[in-house]
This record gives C-alpha cells, structure tokens and sequence, in this order.
C-alpha cells in the first residue's frame, strides 16, 4: 500500500486515532501498537493531565506524531485560539480544526469552519478541518489553503457509518488535496467502505475506545484501511441490474 503524504509530510499509516475516550490509559500503548496509525489526534481542551504519566506523557513516550485539535470549540475565534495553544503547547503548526455549531449535534458549523480555517492558514498553521460532506465547502476550503478536507461520515460518535456514500464521493471528486473520513465510524466495515469511495485515509475514535474490546478493535480497523484501499485500487466491477455468467454460455454440454 503507497502511503499518504499530507502538506508533504508522508504519513506511515492510512489510520488516523483519537484518543479521547478509553476506559483507562493503560490501554493506551496496546492500542496504539494495533492500530499503528499514522496520525493520533490529542484534544487540547480537554487533555487535563500533562504530567508525568499522563495521556501526553504517554503519547510523547511512544512517539507517534500528534495532531492536537479544536475539539469543544464552538467559535472561530475560539478555535484559532486553541490552535495558538496547541502550537506554544506541542511545538506543532499541524492543526484539526474543528468548529461546531451545535452542542447536541456536534454538527461543523461551516461558516465559522470556514472563516478560521481562513485565520489559522495566514498565520502558517497546516490545517486539516472537520467538515460536512459538502463538496462545495470543500472546495472552498482547499481553495482557501486547508492541506486535506476531513468530512463526516456519520454525527461524531454514532457509529452509523457512512450515511451518504455519494456525497462523500462528491467530496473526493471536488478536491485534489487528500480526503480523509472523519466521525461515525463504528467497525470495520466502515472504514473499508470509506477507503472504497475513494477517501485518501480514516479517522477513528470512539469505534475504538468504545468497543468491547479496543485493541482488537484498533488492529481490525488497521486491516480494513488497507483493504478498503487494495479495492478502490483494483476497481470494482460495474453493479448491474440483471446477472451475468461469470462461465460462457456458449459450449455446453447438453
């Protein structure tokens, strides 16, 4: 599998983790050695211990590359002050943007998405905004300087998955920076699916963290980024309406 290279920066796994949500830290390093993602995503507002032995400790220890976030921000000021933070915080201008405009939906707002993304890109940082799978946003994000589009799949934390496949397609054929699927996920299926339509990587949380079991959970989500992207690679057959004999007709025995 070719791996993806964001801002041109090349990313070691198609997999994206957050981390909010585990039971308890322990289970921290175990999941992070199954999912081996390419990115893992730290909440700035919400990450309450940065001591030692803490979720940053921890992170820092295992030395996967962290992408702090927006989480909770429901402004754009807000966010591109939680960006300024993460920076002085984490020595990184790589920020996910989010910026939501709901409370109980925890929908993106997109006209506050849009006017940070604006700020936070003129101030140097790399930003990956969360986002509705609207292409036009989309474009209009990428044309405002974003290094990837991260549209939703499915309301953060449902686990419904992919709701609207061609939407998501719409997205990827919008824009030329990469696509990656971000909230709803619930198992692997989904990620596959996600891969399928073209996504250039997933962003898992809770699937994991949430699961019955979250390291076999993280590892299974691992396999499905690769074999959602083997497939898109390979091109699926075309659906048709009516069968066709995968043996000729022609030559048979009668």
């Amino acid at each position: 599998m070719t791996n993806l290279t964001v801002a041109g920066r090349e990313l070691s796994s198609r997999l994206l983790l957050g981390t909010g949500g585990l039971p308890h830290l322990s289970l921290l390093e175990p999941v992070l050695a199954a999912a081996a993602p390419g990115l893992v995503t730290v909440s700035v507002r919400r990450t309450s211990s940065r001591g030692e032995g803490g979720l940053l400790d921890l992170l820092r220890a295992a030395r996967v590359p962290l992408l702090p976030n927006t989480a909770g921000c429901l402004t754009a000021r807000e966010a591109v002050l939680t960006a300024e933070l993460a920076r002085e915080a984490l020595g990184t201008d790589w920020v996910k943007l989010e910026v939501i405009g709901d409370e109980t939906s925890l929908l993106p707002d997109a006209v506050g998405l849009l006017e940070a993304a604006e700020q936070l890109v003129r101030r140097g940082f790399t930003v990956l905004p969360y986002a509705p799978a609207d292409p036009v946003l989309a474009r209009r994000l990428e044309d405002a300087g974003c290094a990837a589009v991260m549209p939703l799949g499915s309301p953060i934390g449902s686990g419904l998955g992919v709701l609207d496949p061609h939407a998501i397609e719409s997205v990827v054929a919008a824009v030329a920076v990469p696509v990656v699927l971000d909230a709803g996920i619930g198992t692997a299926s989904d990620v596959a699916l996600a891969m399928e339509l073209g996504c250039d990587a997933v962003l898992a949380a809770t699937a994991v963290t949430r699961a019955d079991d979250p390291v076999t959970m993280a590892g299974a989500l691992r396999l499905a980024v690769d074999a959602g992207h083997a497939a898109r690679r390979a091109g699926r057959i075309p659906r048709r309406a009516q069968a066709r004999a995968s043996s000729p007709m022609t030559g048979r025995i009668a």
